[in-house]
Order: C-alpha cells, then sequence, then structure tokens
C-alpha cells in the first residue's frame, strides 16, 4: 500500500496525506527509554516510507528527535520530507513560561545545529515553532527567506500563529504550511486561521490529530496514563473532564465499528475530509500504529458521519495556560 499524496502551500510541497511526528522519541507521555530507541526509529521511517508516510515531522525542541530521525532517514534521505522547527528556548517550567526567540541571527543559528543534527544539507520544511511577541514576523520570515535562498531550506512553515502574523509572513515569503493542534476535540482552528490558509493557499499539518491518544479509543480511563504521563496535567484529562469526553469517544468508536475501521482512523479521515491541503501528523512508536494510520487515508466518511463528528462536545481547555503566545501568537508591527 501507497497512500495518496497531498500538496502543500503555493510551492508545491508534495508530500503524504498522512505525516508523522516525531515528537514521542522526546518521550512526553511517559514512554521509556528502550521503546523511544533508536531501532524503533529505523523501523518506524523504514515502513513510512514503503506506506508513503512521507512528512517526518520534529523539531529542535523534542530532546534528540532530530538526531534520532537523522540516523533513521540516513541512506534514504531523498525518500522523505523532513520537517523541524525552531524558537522554543525553554518550555513551560516551574521557574516561569515558556521563552521564545525569533530574532534573525537565533534563526540562522537554529538552522546549522538542526542541519548538523540530522545530518542533511537541507530541512525540506523549517516551522517558527511559537512566534516571537518581541520580533516583529517581517524579521523572523526574512531571516527564514534567506536560508531558502541558499538552498538550507526548502519551504516555510509557522506554528500556532494568529491570522495577522500568518498574513504578514505570507507577504514576506509564501508560507507553505501551518501547523496547529486540530482534531475532533480541537477546534480553534476553525473559526479564523482554516479561513484564511484556505484563501492564500496555505496547507494545514494538525499535530495531536488524535486528541493525544484519546480519540483512539485506547484510553478507558485516566488510570491509563502513566504517573510521569504530561497528560495527566491537561484540563481534558482531568478527572472532571474525562468521563465526559470519554462518552464523545463512543461516537468515534460507533462510526469506526461501522467502516470495519479504528477509531483513530476515523478521526484521521475526519481531518483529511475537511480540505485537500490537510495533512495530520499522529505520532508513534509502534509500527502497527503507524500503519493504522496511514489506512486512514483510504477511509471516505460519508457527510452524516462527517456532521455527526462535527457535533461531538468536548469538555475542558486543550491546555493549561502556558503563557503569552502560545496560541495564536502575534507580533509587535514592522519597525
Amino acid at each position: 500500500m501507497s497512500i495518496s499524496q497531498r500538496s502543500l502551500g503555493p510551492d508545491g510541497l508534495i508530500v503524504g496525506a498522512v505525516g508523522y511526528g516525531a515528537m514521542s522519541f522526546a518521550r512526553p507521555y511517559g514512554q521509556t527509554a528502550d521503546v523511544a530507541s533508536q531501532d524503533g526509529a529505523d523501523r518506524l521511517i523504514g515502513r513510512a516510507i514503503e506506506l508513503g508516510v512521507t512528512l517526518i515531522d520534529t523539531a529542535d525542541g523534542y530532546g534528540d528527535s532530530e538526531e534520532v530521525i537523522g540516523r533513521a532517514v540516513a541512506g534514504r534521505r531523498d525518500k522523505v520530507m523532513i520537517a523541524t522547527k525552531f524558537g522554543i528556548v525553554r518550555a513551560l517550567t516551574p521557574a516561569g513560561p515558556p521563552i521564545i526567540n525569533g530574532r534573525p541571527e537565533y534563526v540562522r543559528q537554529r538552522i546549522e545545529r538542526s542541519l548538523t543534527r540530522l545530518g542533511t544539507d537541507h530541512v525540506d520544511l523549517y516551522y517558527q515553532h511559537r512566534v516571537d511577541p518581541d520580533v516583529p514576523i517581517e524579521e523572523t520570515v526574512g531571516a527564514m527567506a534567506e536560508l531558502v535562498a541558499e538552498g538550507k531550506v526548502r519551504h516555510l512553515g509557522l506554528s500556532e500563529a494568529a491570522p495577522d502574523t500568518i498574513r504578514r509572513a505570507h507577504a514576506v515569503h509564501p508560507i507553505s504550511a501551518v501547523q496547529t493542534e486540530w482534531s475532533l476535540w480541537s477546534r480553534d482552528i476553525e473559526q479564523e486561521v482554516f479561513p484564511l490558509c484556505r484563501k492564500l493557499g496555505i496547507g494545514i499539518v494538525p499535530y495531536s490529530p488524535l486528541g493525544r491518544g484519546m480519540l483512539t479509543g485506547g484510553i478507558r480511563s485516566r488510570e491509563d496514563l502513566p504517573e510521569n504521563d504530561y497528560r495527566r496535567r491537561m484540563p481534558r484529562f482531568a478527572q472532571e473532564a474525562f468521563d465526559a469526553n470519554a462518552a464523545a469517544v463512543e461516537t468515534v468508536r460507533q462510526i469506526a465499528e461501522a467502516h470495519r475501521a479504528a477509531p483513530g482512523q476515523v478521526a484521521l479521515a475526519w481531518l483529511l475530509a475537511k480540505a485537500p491541503d490537510v495533512v495530520p501528523i499522529p505520532g508513534t512508536l509502534h509500527v502497527s500504529r503507524l500503519e493504522e494510520n496511514a489506512g486512514a487515508a483510504e477511509l471516505t466518511l460519508d457527510a452524516a458521519e462527517i456532521a455527526r463528528l462535527d457535533a461531538l462536545p468536548v469538555t475542558g481547555e486543550r491546555e493549561s495556560e502556558l503563557g503569552h503566545n502560545w496560541f495564536y501568537g502575534v507580533t509587535p508591527p514592522r519597525r
């Protein structure tokens, strides 16, 4: 099986309809080191290539994920499109909110580091992971555009940016993709960002498209989550919200049964039906799940099923407050 392809952005970045999110190698959900191993990455990437899952998405802030992915694609670099990100200097810690850097000199510093870690001479899609509230977006994207001119980057992207930020960035250099959390229970993008991207011809790359695992139907209680699992601190996994959200997942399971599919495949197929340039990037450390996710590209939902899924309720915010510019990131006017 080789899944269908999709085009992201005005410059024609062609990738498989379902991508692969490599944040799992940073072990955010309590995975053990032996599961998130180099051998596991080699197997995953090899199978991804066979399936046509060609967009491999990582970031400089995902622990050693760039290095792991770089080693996994060695000898088959031309078979994949590597996306990576920069900009988060420090994530949320007990000491304070995230620190974000979008200064031009930092852009250049980080691409050199990422190229070294990935073992490649170019990145296919380079995202600003979060936009800097103190640096005009024109300055950051201007520096990113210089990397395109130098051949170190092929296409540009933004993550969790506000509509005006996207417009201003796109005016400096074409933006191929906007990455944001989007799933059956994270729908913020549909109000402004998604319509704007459709108008500008910018593709959408949804991260956490399976509701951080909840939409697969495999998490039946909070006790299924390891004690060191980041999700235990997320509002939608809080005890008071968990049962309500689990009930909503039952609808996904019912539709999946009608198609003899997995619930996660239904969640991904719902996203794929939204537009021809939507490419979700579910993450996993298991080849069987990778195969399951890729299979969603062949699943077609009818209008009634999509409407039923559109109406699913969700309880709780997607994340606790993490500091300014984590969502809908804005920047000051150009100086």
